[in-house]
């Protein structure tokens, strides 16, 4: 009897072992094929994270499975008001309307509203739902993962938002009601503080996302969704959908509550999402070499042949075309010298991605030698007759003679 309690003991330890690690290996991981991303309609499992919470009052949001067991959504999605059992969860969804066949519906059991929330323009816009009875994870239903407290997001880096939210301002989702993937890049706090200058709502808890020139990004009834951003084919939950100046607007991007500035309260409410907290460092969007490269050939270019122009006009009084030319040629080819040895690749990326550049600066040069000339030819003095010439020096010469 006591080997089979033991054995019962081994295998219990063993199962416990084996789900903690489960839920380790699925955090974050898509286990059916992403498909193609940047439409608007999202694919079965491409999302598994992404729930949506409705309450018998008629109330929408979207949410994020943590563990299976909780999930994380916007605290103005969770009316203090209702009771638990007003919500229902359901994970696995795709089309609102029409048959699901992967989803899954629970009841709430408890939420927990951030005990600082008063308003989603305050900050602490975050809520934890408990559920009545734990998920079976499958490759439609999953959690994220959750960037520890340190890390840090990058400006620029491509991330995701997704949710059944209105397509537009007071426009509804077509039937069936596809879940709908947008990509936004991350702004800056600083960047995101002057969007907001004349409404200064953003908070230490809050990240930015979206495209400044309107028409991306979340609106009504995606609320308490995830914004998510990937490294290393792994996904984390960086921002919960919290509010925005009417939908989509340009210069006023979506703001989402961050997700790490309440790790500390998250993990004290749930102890066992710790395993799918990780570090992470977000590489960040790679810099775009090639405008930068156009952008300082652009700038330099003009300015070096406008000084070269400047300094030869006064330095060289009686230069002719010919030396002004040769001059000019020289200096050019040792440029391209030194831009090709301190830019090693500037040749080759700027045979393919600027074609006309090598044409433009020639003309450009052309036309400054061309000007230089002129210049130079205009300012030069009356020449010399020869014959006149070779008296001075005859004359010259005379007294330097021996008697």
């Amino acid at each position: 009897m006591k080997i089979l309690h033991l054995l019962g003991a081994v295998f219990l330890l063993s199962w416990g072992t084996y789900r903690t690690t489960e839920a380790q290996q699925l955090c974050g991981q898509r286990l059916v094929s992403s498909g193609v991303m940047g439409g608007q309609d999202s694919q079965p499992g491409m999302w598994p994270w992404q729930v949506n919470i409705r309450s018998q009052s008629g109330g929408f949001c979207g949410g994020s499975l943590i563990t299976s067991k909780w999930v994380v959504s916007a605290a103005h999605c969770c009316d203090s008001t209702l009771t638990p059992s007003n919500y229902t969860v359901y994970a696995g969804s795709y089309n609102l309307s029409g048959t699901n066949p992967n989803e899954v519906s629970i009841t709430v059991k408890n939420f927990i509203i951030h005990p600082n929330y008063t308003a989603a323009e305050n900050g602490s816009d975050i809520c934890l739902m408990e559920l009545g009875t734990e998920l079976n994870f499958t490759q439609y239903i999953a959690p994220v993962c959750l960037p520890a407290s340190g890390v840090t997001f990058p400006t620029g880096l491509p991330c995701w938002v997704t949710g059944w939210g209105e397509p537009a301002f007071n426009v509804s989702l077509p039937s069936p009601v596809t879940l709908q993937q947008e990509s936004v890049p991350l702004i800056g706090s600083q960047d995101c503080n002057n969007y907001y200058a004349s409404h200064p709502y953003i908070k230490d808890d809050m990240i930015c996302a979206g495209n400044v020139s309107g028409g991306k990004g979340s609106c009504q009834g995606d609320s308490g969704g995830p914004l998510v951003c990937a490294e290393a084919d792994r996904w984390f939950l960086v921002g919960i959908v919290s509010f925005g100046l009417s939908c989509q607007q340009p210069n006023y991007p979506e703001v989402y509550g961050r997700i790490n500035g309440f790790l500390d309260w998250i993990t004290s409410s749930i102890p066992n999402v710790s395993a799918n907290v990780l570090n992470v460092t977000f590489t960040g969007p790679t810099p775009n070499t090639t405008a930068t490269t156009t952008s300082t050939l652009t700038t330099s270019i003009p300015n070096i042949t406008n000084s070269l122009t400047t300094s030869l006009t006064p330095s060289v009084p009686n230069a002719t075309y010919s030396a002004t030319a040769s001059s000019i040629a020289n200096i050019t080819d040792s440029l391209t010298t030194s831009l090709s040895t301190s830019l090693p690749n500037t040749t080759t990326s700027l045979a393919t991605s600027l074609p006309n550049t090598t044409t433009s600066v020639a003309n450009y040069l052309a036309n400054a030698v061309q000007n230089t000339t002129n210049s130079v030819t205009t300012n030069l003095p009356t020449p010399i007759p020869m014959f006149t010439f070779t008296l001075i020096i005859v004359y010259i010469c005379s007294f330097s003679l021996p008697s």
